[in-house]
């Protein structure tokens, strides 16, 4: 009976002993709760624990560069719209203080400054103006004198030609370049024009008609209906 008793208890004291020794190690698989970047033991092997990247800050880390400066200067137009409709009616117009008369498109806006009455209507315009003159301009003389005049006074001015014409009313002289026009209020923008320049003569008296609409708008039957009509009272 005493035999039994022992070996009771020696099977229990080995139980617990088996309970405690598991309590103060780490079952194999488990997380060890050494630090970050120590070295951890696991059998006979050495393993060692990753450190937690940083916390993300939501900063980028990657260099920026400052953008360019926007250039001050207008962006231009080449290729906009500028066609005068074939359905366009012109009206005569006879220039205040001269005896010289032309038609211009009927329901432009008209503006008058330094004795030049413009018309304009979105990107196209007709000029006119009459100056005292002694002697009729010539293809030589629009050259020598009235080319550097304008290479002085367009905005970005670009030579075309010079060249004698006929018209209904006579003989002109055609001087033809190219100009950037003034900035758009509403886009900022400039339109690349084509100009034309018409001289005409009579009596002590200059008429300059200039017809201006963007490059490539083919406005060849309305300008020769304004040039046509020039008629000297």
């Amino acid at each position: 009976m005493e035999r039994k008793l022992l070996a009771v208890a020696s099977g229990v004291c080995a139980t617990v002993l088996v309970a405690g020794c598991g309590s103060g190690s780490s079952p194999s698989g488990s997380a060890a709760s050494t630090p970050a970047g120590q070295p951890t033991r696991s059998g006979s092997h050495t393993t060692h624990t990753s450190a937690k990247p940083p916390k993300h800050t939501g900063a980028s880390t990657t260099p920026t560069t400052s953008a360019a400066p926007a250039s001050s200067a207008p962006a231009t137009e080449f290729s906009p719209p500028g066609d005068i409709p074939d359905t366009q009616v012109y009206v005569p117009y006879a220039v205040p203080g001269t005896n010289l008369q032309v038609s211009v498109p009927q329901g432009w806006a008209r503006s008058s400054q330094h004795g030049v009455v413009t018309f304009t209507d979105k990107l196209n315009s007709v000029g006119t103006q009459v100056v005292s003159r002694p002697t009729a301009p010539t293809v030589a003389s629009a050259r020598h004198s009235e080319l550097p005049a304008l290479a002085s006074s367009v905005s970005k001015y670009a030579a075309g030609s010079v060249t004698s014409v006929n018209r209904q009313s006579g003989h002109a002289v055609l001087i033809t370049y190219q100009q950037d026009s003034a900035i758009d209020p509403v886009t900022g923008k400039v339109v690349r024009d084509a100009v034309e320049r018409y001289e005409f003569w009579n009596a002590g008296h200059e008429a300059i008609i200039t017809l201006s609409g963007p490059v490539n708008a083919d406005n060849v039957d309305p300008w020769r209906t304004v040039t046509d009509s020039v008629k000297w009272k």
